[in-house]
């Protein structure tokens, strides 16, 4: 990780070990729910990360060699690894090498460095930790100080494995989220077919509107009872709009009868529909806005989908979010946590936004900017405006387990760096810096996720 000096250094070493508080990411509950181990190296380094393989494609790297879809399944685990290895150097001057730098030095204690000369090395010491019961999910999870992880689940899932942890021994907390994307937007292909399976699930009449939602709600309730305390809604375009009758467009979307604009239209209406049910359960609500998914067709034809041509896209948060938030955005217990990924909108949309309406925070760096760049921009944009206290804090949303401690002290390294500078300019002094890194690493996002310690 990079150096801190003087103030920063002592800022950090007070938050340093804090416990892990990782409110929303995608990490896989059957790890935790089976504690088998993981499979090898590859599997656990390059193969779920998208951050990794994006950089080997965009160099001529194919897929398929790294271990990714149908075709990539024959390729053996260690041909991946060499191949990662014999790329490393690509990935100079981003936070993935710092992140598996971390993850090869500091959590598996590895001190040679990666290179194609010692990938074989390298892979035959993480797989023979991998095979030791102290490297397994649930104890790497106790190891790394993890108070609380969230998952992301669809509204469709039945979450066995979340009800296999609850049954376990073992009191680690691993809760689910509540993503309701595909039972929401129309323009999902299935979406028809996902609003009667919705219905199936419930034991609920979705043929008319009304039953829908009641559908929705009980599903919300079901998530509840599994622990869940968080919804989550990945947008393109971030669009809400309220429909005073929506049965007549409901009936034409579930007849497959609608335009693409009726969609969007609906979509907007939903997302409404969705605030006042937090507003109802206390469930508080994400939006993640400002990625255009897979914007490579082949890529999507030949490996599905979150193949890394995810690409950030601009974002009109104020208009966007009016209709929804002259609804309920004046309610103090209803929290809405807004994710970008145009930076653009931070000093002059969700600074402003959250300066003012008492619903909004402001979610940590996202995705492309989850960065020690990234994080100084971040802070720089939206403090003087926001201040700190309308901040999430910071999740890791990450599907590579091993990184979550690695991203979460680059975060802790990023607050004491500004908190830092922010003492030098005389905005404050130490006893409120320490406060605020305290806030910062783990407190604001207790807050904004209802996670009492």
């Amino acid at each position: 990780m990079y150096r801190l000096h003087g103030p920063a250094q002592d800022l950090y070493e007070g938050i340093s070990n804090l416990p892990i508080v990782s409110p929303h990411g995608h990490c896989d509950p059957a790890w935790f729910a089976s504690d088998t181990p993981f499979a090898n190296p590859a599997e656990l380094l390059v193969i779920p990360d998208h951050y990794v393989f994006r950089m080997l494609y965009s160099q001529g790297v194919p897929l398929a060699n790294l271990g990714i879809g149908a075709a990539g399944k024959t390729t053996k685990p260690r041909d991946v690894f060499r191949l990662f290895a014999a790329h490393w150097h690509l990935f100079l001057g981003t936070p993935s090498r710092l992140w598996i730098n971390y993850v090869l030095r500091e959590t598996l204690n590895i001190s040679t460095p990666l290179s194609v000369e010692t990938a074989d090395q390298i892979y035959d010491q993480i797989a023979e930790l991998l095979a030791q019961d102290d490297h397994r999910p649930r104890a790497l999870f106790d190891r790394f100080g993890i108070e609380v992880l969230a998952t992301t689940d669809g509204a469709l899932d039945t979450l066995e494995h979340h009800q296999m942890i609850a049954d376990s021994p073992w009191n680690g907390r691993v809760i689910p989220t509540f993503r309701p994307d595909s039972v929401l937007d129309p323009s999902d292909p299935d979406f028809v077919e996902n609003v009667r399976h919705l219905g199936q699930l419930t034991g609920t009449d979705t043929g008319d509107f009304d039953g829908y939602l009641a559908a929705l709600r009980k599903r919300r309730a079901f998530f509840a009872m599994m622990g869940t305390t968080a919804t989550d809604h990945a947008i393109e375009v971030v669009h809400t709009e309220w429909i005073d009758h929506p049965e007549e467009l409901y009936q034409k979307l579930c007849k497959s009868n609608a335009t693409p604009a009726d969609a969007a239209k609906f979509y907007g209406h939903m997302l409404i529909e969705m605030a006042q049910m937090s507003v109802e359960d206390g469930l508080t609500m994400q939006i993640h806005g400002g990625s255009r998914r897979n914007t490579n067709s082949g890529v999507l034809r030949d490996f599905g989908r979150d193949k890394g041509a995810d690409i950030p896209v601009a974002v009109d948060w104020v208009r966007g979010l009016e209709a929804l938030l002259n609804r309920v955005g004046n309610t103090p217990d209803f929290k809405l946590i807004l994710f970008t990924l145009d930076e653009t909108t931070y000093a002059r949309e969700l600074a402003p936004m959250a300066g003012h309406w008492p619903a909004l925070r402001i979610g940590p760096p996202w995705w492309f900017h989850d960065s020690p760049a990234g994080i100084a921009r971040y802070f720089d944009q939206v403090v003087e405006t926001a201040g700190y206290h309308n901040l999430a804090g910071f999740n890791d949303d990450t599907r590579a387990f091993m990184s979550i401690p690695a991203r979460h002290d680059l975060w802790r390294r990023g607050v004491a760096d500004h908190l830092a500078q922010q003492m030098n300019r005389g905005y404050f002094g130490a006893k409120d810096a320490a406060e605020l890194a305290q806030m910062l690493a783990t407190d604001l996002a207790r807050d904004a996720y209802g996670l009492a310690p």
